[in-house]
């Protein structure tokens, strides 16, 4: 539940559509709930603005689907990342609507799609190979509330490619940017923009690249002044922290 949906809670206990024991009904797991294997924060929204999001790594197709299923009693949307195909069909089963993106592994129910964001948010990536955490942002950003830019392929190696978005990326009010290798792409973007740009090392690149060590590195001592950085492969970090920005 969130903030909107708590004023019109209120608003319907407060005009007699609904009864004070229904609404009391509705707010008995706030500000949590505990299914045993999870303790689902319903408060979350409330307290932060954002729902909670479902870690689906390591977690049962079925403890997924039990979260996702307590989460949209009281939510217009989940997010759930890092889960499978047969995570995915079991929380379709529930809800239709559900989207699953491959690359990634995230798993949306996307039902209130209003805006939140003040302004565009750009998802940069680098190489192809850096999809599957570009993607992860942008499902996040986009659940969040956020019209997203999309520019790919748009590595150091041929740098004419980043420069020939520059109009797009102008326009962003926060940028995301996913790179693996040397994890150069964020500096770059960063010297050509005024916004803040979110840095997300990605595990892509040879022996010496230390499974996205080398970018991580690279990108904490980057010279752009307006250069974030995020954990390796945090694509769900990344465009979370960018949607909070976005709002303010």
């Amino acid at each position: 539940m969130d903030q909107e949906q708590l004023k019109l809670l209120l608003e319907q206990v407060r005009g007699g559509d609904m009864a004070v024991d229904d609404a009391i009904e509705r707010l008995r797991h706030m500000p949590f709930e505990n299914l045993g294997y999870a303790t689902v924060d319903h408060h979350r929204a409330i307290r932060t603005g954002l729902p909670e999001v479902i870690f689906g790594q390591g977690k049962t197709k079925e403890q997924v689907a039990g979260i996702a299923s307590r989460l949209l009693e009281r939510a217009a949307n989940v997010l759930a990342t890092r889960t499978t195909p047969e995570v995915y069909e079991l929380v379709r089963a529930s809800f239709p609507e559900a989207e699953y993106f491959p690359l990634s592994g995230a798993l949306r129910v996307w039902r209130d799609r209003s805006p939140r964001g003040k302004g565009k948010l750009a998802v940069v990536s680098a190489g192809t190979t850096d999809l599957p955490v570009a993607e992860e942002a942008v499902v996040t950003a986009e659940i969040m509330g956020n019209e997203v830019v999309q520019v790919h392929d748009v590595g150091v190696a041929g740098i004419h490619r980043l420069f020939g978005n520059f109009d797009r990326l102008k326009e962003a009010r926060v940028i995301v940017v996913c790179a693996g290798m040397e994890g150069a792409l964020p500096s770059a973007v960063g010297g050509l923009v005024s916004c803040p740009v979110i840095a997300v090392p990605t595990s892509v690149g040879y022996g010496a690249s230390f499974h996205g060590l080398a970018a991580l590195l690279g990108m904490l001592n980057s010279c752009a002044s307006n250069v974030s950085v995020v954990n390796i492969d945090n694509g769900f970090g990344g465009g979370y922290v960018a949607s909070l920005i976005n709002r303010l």
